[in-house]
């Protein structure tokens, strides 16, 4: 069976713009043209959809869904199990969220006068994370379990708004310190969980009453992200030349979003045993030497330099979840990589 591509986009639920441009990425090319020219999909590309599918359900970009399908592939039943897994917790999310209504409900028909706003607020915001993570992942985030968190990240917003109100900048000095103690933070509430940070990032970007809530407006945020890359352009001025400083000054923190994605994808590749000579663990190693480059430049000096630096200053870590374990596998993806391209 063929289908032209009207009739998978209507058979799919997706648009022919989608379809068009999975075919201009080299996603989804379709097996065969017809004599008028019209794109024909097959079983064999129907199937390949369904894991394009499949992973973006899971929260993947289009560009890492490419690299884990260029790749040896996991069996299209497991695919379809991660999906009814997938399904099976926003399932569990809704059954809790209606039960607790129902409790509320029952209170107050008894009689009973619960702070409804509170109720409420806590419910709200309970259910809020609950979009973004699973029960089990809740278990372990420290945000949501460590009663401490929340009041000592609530002090350290309200120490960088004051400083914000009084007219700081991200390069003082005391600035640059509480830059730090955040990143030191977003560690600790996130369990150095780079997927996990990722997510609370898309709560603030997605969810305005919890931006509200917390105090870390867009311009907070704008603020912090300033002065961490000061702080840290501070800490390499050990370390680098003028020259080099140069292109630090130009470069660096231009792709700071782009790391936490890529850190999370590297430690799920370690935590599932892939070796790193795999061509998806490989790519990634690309992926992760072409953002360094585009702050530390070719020169090889420079780069030895940078690495003195990440191992001797913890705070140039801090928050990332990187460690010498993800270093070694790094670099020896990256090393496989380049000998399997000579």
């Amino acid at each position: 069976m063929q289908l032209t591509v009207g009739e998978l986009a209507r058979r799919s639920g997706l648009t022919v713009r989608t379809l068009h441009h999975y075919d201009a990425i080299g996603l989804l090319k379709p097996s065969v043209r017809s004599a008028a020219g019209y794109r024909l999909y097959d079983r064999a590309n129907i199937e390949r959809l369904h894991r394009i599918q499949a992973l973006r359900q899971l929260g993947l970009s289009l560009t890492d869904i490419g690299d884990a399908l260029s790749g040896p592939q996991a069996p299209l039943p497991e695919v379809i199990d991660r999906q009814i897994a997938h399904l099976d917790r926003e399932l569990a999310k809704a059954a809790l969220l209606r039960e607790r209504l129902h409790r509320l409900r029952a209170q107050l028909i008894a009689g009973q006068s619960p702070d409804l706003a509170d109720w409420l607020d806590t419910l709200e915001t309970m259910t809020m994370y609950e979009k973004y993570f699973s029960p089990d992942e809740l278990k372990t985030l420290p945000l949501h379990t460590d009663p401490d968190v929340l009041p000592e990240w609530s002090a350290l917003i309200t120490a960088v708004q004051a400083a914000m109100d009084r007219g700081a900048t991200a390069h003082d000095a005391d600035v640059q310190l509480l830059a730090l103690s955040w990143m030191t933070m977003v560690g600790r509430a996130t369990g150095n969980n780079p997927a996990f940070l990722m997510r609370l990032h898309a709560i603030n970007e997605q969810e305005p009453t919890m931006r509200a809530r917390s105090g870390i407006t867009q311009e907070l945020e704008r603020f912090v992200e300033r002065a961490v890359i000061a702080a840290r352009l501070t800490i390499f001025a050990r370390y680098l030349d003028a020259q080099e400083m140069e292109r630090m000054h130009a470069h660096y923190g231009a792709q700071m979003y782009a790391w936490p994605a890529l850190i999370a994808e590297l430690r799920g590749a370690m935590a599932d045993a892939l070796p790193p000579d795999h061509p998806h663990v490989q790519a990634k190693a690309r992926r992760w030497m072409e953002l360094f480059r585009a702050y530390a430049g070719d020169d090889p000096v420079t780069h030895a330099r940078i690495r003195e630096a990440y191992a001797k200053e913890p705070d140039l870590r801090g928050g990332s979840a990187v460690d010498d374990q993800l270093l070694a596998y790094v670099r020896n993806a990256w090393e496989s990589s380049q000998r399997a391209t000579h």
